[in-house]
């Protein structure tokens, strides 16, 4: 039932044409992606962001995967080109290349749609290429946005799209996550399901049923798209004005935030721990990953994003918008003066 409900809901909301054996449904969006890339051969080359969401570091690390990142930098304006995840210097001819991406992206907020995305999935589906595409955030965007419009045979190539009822549809605890695929990628899923992963709740299912039914969804998806991005503009606005430098896209429920030269991060989470509030250190996206320690890495290296941080508006309620700019705006005040920033 809940497959044929998630087949329904992208054919009729994107115009695909897919059906149930395209989809597997997993305990919530994490486990689709660990066991998509678990899976992966060895001459699969991953191609990942310099930043992206905090976990896709620990999964790779974790199954021993070979990755190499895109650049994410104020000159590209975090946003590089598709050609740089399917770039093929210093491979071989062998090597097949997976692109990792989340779109709308977390941490930035940058978002690939209409043409630019046609194109991201029109090289995905190129021989030896391929694509694991985390739509956590597909319906805050606006309009919501998703790759699966412009596959143009998904049977024959390694696209992997992942979803969840984790954020549209704002229902995190029943830990629903799907993965749409090929058939044949789908079968390989299924036969390991079968012995290393055990069933998904029964109930949670029924439960996502009933937040497909089209009514609702259509429903989830206009007013996710209206609040979030009346959120999305009023704390950026917020920000400006306390000069700070945004490099957030269009989509998803965060800001990407650079500090004034002489600040970091984690001196401006230190001070903010104090009042109850946190950010997320622009170093815990990178998938470089310093701090880690990661044997993969130059034990001399120094993360780029030591001054950016990724601000959530995503869990807060419309009334606390005053407070929590009044707390934010205090506390880098301070910060600024305590170190002879005007």
């Amino acid at each position: 039932m809940l497959r044929e409900a998630i087949v329904n809901y992208y054919n009729d909301f994107y115009g695909s044409k897919i059906v149930p054996d395209n989809v597997m449904i997993f305990h919530g969006g994490r486990g689709g992606i660990f066991n998509v890339l678990a899976f992966l051969k060895k001459h699969v080359e991953v191609r990942i962001g310099h930043i992206e969401w905090p976990a896709y570091m620990d999964i790779l690390s974790g199954v021993g995967i070979n990755f190499k990142t895109v650049p994410y930098t104020k000159e590209n304006g975090f946003h590089p080109p598709n050609s740089s995840y399917f770039e093929r210097s210093n491979t071989t001819a062998r090597t097949h290349i997976l692109a990792v991406l989340s779109n709308p992206q977390n941490p930035t907020g940058q978002t690939r749609h209409g043409k630019e995305l046609e194109e991201l999935i029109q090289m995905a589906e190129e021989e030896k290429n391929g694509i694991l595409l985390d739509e956590a955030y597909e319906m805050f965007h606006s309009p919501n946005v998703s790759g699966i419009q412009y596959i143009k045979d998904i049977d024959n190539s390694n696209i992997f799209l992942s979803g969840a009822c984790t954020k549209g549809l704002q229902c995190a605890g029943i830990r629903i996550g799907w993965i749409v695929a090929s058939k044949k990628n789908i079968e390989t899923l299924q036969n390991f399901s079968s012995f290393g992963m055990g069933g998904v709740s029964h109930p949670s299912q029924l439960y996502a049923v009933k937040l497909f039914e089209p009514s609702r969804v259509k429903l989830a998806r206009a007013a996710v798209e209206k609040h979030y991005s009346w959120q999305r503009e009023r704390y950026g606005e917020a920000f400006k004005q306390m000069g700070l430098t945004l490099y957030t896209g269009t989509g998803g429920f965060y800001h990407w935030i650079e500090l004034p030269e002489g600040l970091t991060c984690d001196e401006l989470n230190e001070r903010l721990f104090k009042r109850g509030a946190a950010v997320l250190r622009g170093m815990d996206a990178d998938m470089a990953r310093p701090h880690a320690k990661d044997k993969h890495l130059d034990p001399n290296y120094s993360s780029p994003y030591v001054r950016f941080f990724r601000f959530s508006f995503g869990p807060l309620k419309p009334e606390s918008f005053e407070e929590d700019i009044s707390i934010f705006s205090e506390v880098l005040g301070k910060y600024k003066r305590d170190v002879g920033i005007a």
